[in-house]
């Protein structure tokens, strides 16, 4: 903890702060609302003060002070409501940098990662709750704690979830089906019929390469694969297998041509159908689109229709993770890995973790060490503590071309598998669904798609963020989604917004209906996985081993 004086403020809080230092370069903050912003904390502490001292001190409304321990104890209350107040001088003197958004965007993230790590709630020596807990179970809870601490420092993360809890293919990722093909970069899972039924066009899913698959199959209730099995779809995912030193020179081009272009095939060849239909989740949007636009170059038209959920096609808005690109570091990636090695698992995960700080870092740290406390099991921590690696040559591309360059909306500025990129000349229907609450693909920037990919659209805005907007079963009536039925796509999603209506519950069935018009007619749902007299035969049941490599 920093050094407090009498209030509770850090020293030199205010010292030194008119000329901060970014990247080397000083940053400059506006006088008048510096001046402001000292005289409102002045005033705000001398109350702050006067309150302790007549044995008053409201607790901040934050749920990290929220326990009985906190509210009846004076110090730990004085504590708390002085971090409060130095948490809110710190960020308003955030918004009187002077510089353009990325700096105050940089400053911001860095200001608001020291105000969560600095939280009395963090320090057994300042968290009444921890304290009380330790003397109800004399001693036991930290006894617990430290246990919990150094089984996290062997794992090499801190746990969310009750991870015993969880095994992939018993109680997650528990789809019926078999892996009908494999190559070095992917396994490809068809799933059993549950219908007598099937559209005779399949459908296959590209989940992210960054994460695992079964996001999109944790429970029954909530698999999106088992609800496309459910409404009569022979569907297949694409299993990325979790790269290890052997596939650390794979490159971008490795994973459009040899797995998503390679995937599209095999389905072709395993339904005998000339065109199939095709969904892209976040970063396997991205790839999905990719592998579109290197078809479309070759007058290929294998996909009937593409499903885009929370998908980055123009890179213009990236959000919080924006804060992290520009030449330096995007270069020093290159440097690092972009001949060959591997992105870490572990550190992709962290930095996602350290977008939302308090919720994802810092809530487990004070349940798992200070309070003894085992976190309750939760399928969707648990895959989200699941990490896979990255190929450094693949990852590397990625920064550079759409992150930091945004190529791939610019006609001909890429070229992948031997074609120059035009998403434009993408020419079939395309479902694009975008969540209100995303940080990771701001709706925003899902919505920028509808601007720059030929073919017709359908837009929908879901409820809640990247993950918990997409995976909203309808059964669960839960959320909402808007629609927009005019067909017209202005510039921006506030303009689209205005046009639109909002819907109560899962967009899901809206999708359904879409995807059933570009999947043909009903057949007789095959009996054997694959196609017979053939190589495409059941490997091994699903979810197969691929999926089942720890990083």
């Amino acid at each position: 903890m920093p050094a407090m004086n009498a209030m509770g403020a850090p020293t030199g809080l205010f010292n030194g702060l008119a000329q901060p230092q970014v990247g080397g370069a000083p940053v400059s903050l506006d006088a008048d609302k510096l001046r402001a912003i000292q005289e409102q904390y002045a005033k705000d502490a001398m109350a702050l003060w006067t309150e302790s001292a007549r044995g008053v001190v409201p607790v901040p409304r934050d749920r990290r002070f929220a326990g009985d321990a906190w509210q009846q104890n004076p110090m730990a209350a004085f504590t708390a409501a002085s971090y409060a107040l130095n948490a809110k001088a710190l960020m308003d003197m955030v918004d009187a940098v002077l510089g353009d958004e990325k700096t105050r965007a940089r400053i911001r993230f860095g200001v608001e990662q020291w105000v969560a790590a600095t939280a009395p709630s963090n320090f057994l020596a300042l968290n009444a709750e921890a304290q009380q807990k330790a003397i109800d179970t004399n001693g036991q809870s930290i006894a617990q704690g430290i246990q919990n601490m150094l089984a996290d420092m062997r794992q090499g993360h801190v746990s969310m979830t009750d991870e015993s809890q969880f095994e992939v293919g018993r109680n997650v990722a528990t789809s019926e089906g078999a892996v009908v093909f494999e190559n070095e970069l992917f396994q490809l899972i068809e799933y059993k019929p549950l219908t007598t039924q099937v559209f005779e066009r399949p459908m296959l899913f590209v989940p992210p390469c960054i994460n695992k698959y079964y996001i999109l199959d944790l429970q029954p209730e909530n698999s999106l694969i088992r609800h496309s099995v459910e409404n009569g779809h022979r569907t297949f995912v694409v299993s990325w297998r979790n790269p290890d030193e052997s596939l650390g020179n794979k490159t971008w081009d490795d994973y459009i041509g040899d797995a998503v272009i390679k995937a599209i095939e095999v389905v072709k060849d395993i339904s005998g159908q000339a065109q199939i239909n095709a969904l892209g989740f976040c970063v396997g949007g991205t790839m999905l689109v990719n592998g579109l636009a290197v078809l479309a170059a070759r007058g290929d038209k294998s996909v009937a229709s593409a499903t885009l959920l929370t998908t980055l096609v123009d890179f213009s808005d990236t959000g919080v993770l924006d804060v992290f690109i520009d030449e330096n570091f995007v270069k020093f990636r290159e440097l690092t890995m972009g001949k060959g090695g591997l992105m870490a698992g572990q550190d992709l995960a962290s930095t996602f973790s350290f977008l939302r700080p308090v919720d994802l870092v810092w809530n487990y740290v004070v349940g798992n060490y200070l309070k003894g406390e085992t976190p309750p099991p939760f399928d969707l921590l648990y895959w989200n503590s699941d990490s896979t690696n990255l190929p450094g040559p693949y990852y590397a591309w990625y920064l550079r071309n759409f992150y930091l360059e945004n190529k791939l909306v610019q006609p001909g500025a890429l070229t992948v598998c031997g074609e120059q990129l035009d998403v434009s000349k993408i020419n079939m229907p395309i479902y694009i669904y975008g969540s209100r609450e995303d940080h990771i693909v701001p709706i925003g920037a899902a919505y920028a798609s509808t601007q720059v990919l030929g073919g017709k659209k359908r837009f929908v805005m879901g409820a809640s963020g990247h993950i918990a907007g997409v995976i909203n079963p309808p059964a669960k009536k839960k959320r909402s989604h808007w629609l927009r039925e005019d067909g017209k796509f202005p510039t921006g999603i506030d303009e689209w917004l205005q046009g639109a209506d909002e819907l109560p519950g899962s967009w899901w069935t809206d999708w359904m209906d879409w995807l059933a018009k570009s999947s043909g007619k009903k057949v007789a749902a095959p009996k054997t996985y694959g196609k017979a007299r053939t190589a495409y035969k059941a490997l091994e049941p699903a979810p197969g081993s691929y999926v089942k490599a720890k990083a």
